[in-house]
């Protein structure tokens, strides 16, 4: 029972934490750069440099937001499960 709670609680705080860190992202670079769009990788628009520069923002945001979500809640279901 506690596995199929794992996996949909993990289901759940992947969602969420896409959101939140996508949000996260975007106040960043707004920050960062000045501008209220992200860059689009496929748009001609924006060089190589801008582009990787937010991929590698954008990565390592996600990261830690992923950390702490997964963190977050394997605690709170060890805590409720007893393992």
């Amino acid at each position: 029972m506690s596995k199929i709670v794992s996996k949909g609680t993990g289901a759940v705080t992947g969602l969420v934490g896409g959101a939140v860190a996508g949000a996260i992202f975007k106040q960043v670079w707004k920050l960062a750069s000045g501008k209220d769009e992200t860059p689009d990788p496929t748009s001609d628009q924006y060089g190589w440099t801008e582009i990787l520069v937010a991929a590698a923002i954008q990565g390592a945001i996600f990261g830690v937001v992923k950390a702490v979500i997964d963190r977050t809640a394997t605690g709170k279901i060890h805590r409720a499960t007893g393992r």
